[in-house]
């Protein structure tokens, strides 16, 4: 016996939190019966689940990692018709959803999966999840604005946690550079509001790392099946954020 919401998002209907959400909506029946209890028990192997009339029937879990075009919308369905992540999904017949957000102008490592747990676990914010961009930059940044990102930044939406900041190019001709940056954090459009506090807006961005997750020579608008090695070793460091977290600082 399993929480229904726990088997509602291992089944890929959708992240842990939305599937609540479904349930204290009214949208989950088990056995014909509507369920708006959280934490209600059910067999998957026995119990009849829907969700919204559909039946619901376990999935194999699918893992995959896309390199995401600028001009792509991280979503399953867009009402305006533009392009989105899962137009370019061919021979997947799972349902999957991404794993966080690349903003429509912003392309690189994205993932996606029909594991909720496992969405959740890479995409709390107590679980720090490190994420690497590539920024190209208007401008070049004096070593003291960086040092801003690394210490921390006023946004509107309050201080962002430190940030692993570098220099990785310097075009003094088109006064330009590419700045590396790690971050914690899983703020809308952060990187871009970063740049935007030390005044060099971002001209160009790509994520090239999820964890250890490297994006490496996977081609724009392309996708591979993560290996299980790479599943637990993303799964191993959001344990080990969470448990960061938990641990409480030695008083001086």
């Amino acid at each position: 016996m399993e929480r229904l919401q726990k088997i509602l998002a291992q089944a890929g209907v959708a992240s842990r939190r939305k599937c609540e959400e479904m349930i204290l909506a009214g949208k989950v029946e088990v056995n014909g019966e509507l369920v708006t209890t959280l934490g209600t028990k059910v067999d998957p192997a026995t119990d009849i689940i829907k969700v919204s009339g559909r039946l619901i029937r376990g999935e194999n879990k699918i893992y995959i990692m896309f390199n995401k075009p600028k001009g792509v919308i991280t979503s399953a369905s867009d009402p305006k018709g533009r392009k989105v992540v899962t137009d370019y999904l061919k021979g997947i017949t799972e349902r999957v959803y991404p794993v966080g957000r690349l903003d429509y102008d912003t392309e690189g490592l994205l993932l996606l999966t029909n594991d909720g747990d496992f969405a959740n676990l890479l995409t709390h914010p107590k679980h720090h999840v490190p994420k690497t961009y590539h920024a190209t930059v208007k401008g070049i940044p004096h070593g003291t604005a960086l040092d801003k990102l690394k210490a921390g930044i006023k946004l509107e939406d309050g201080m962002t946690a430190p940030a692993e900041v570098e220099y990785k190019d310097i075009d003094e001709a088109n006064k330009e550079a590419v700045i590396s940056i790690t971050i914690h954090e899983g703020r809308n459009r952060q990187v871009r509001r970063m740049f935007d506090a030390i005044s060099h807006p971002v001209l160009r961005l790509k994520r090239i790392s999820f964890g250890d997750i490297m994006l490496q020579n996977l081609k724009r608008g392309s996708y591979r099946h993560l290996t299980k090695d790479e599943i637990n070793h993303l799964q191993q460091i959001a344990k080990a954020g969470l448990l960061k977290e938990r641990t409480p600082r030695k008083e001086s």
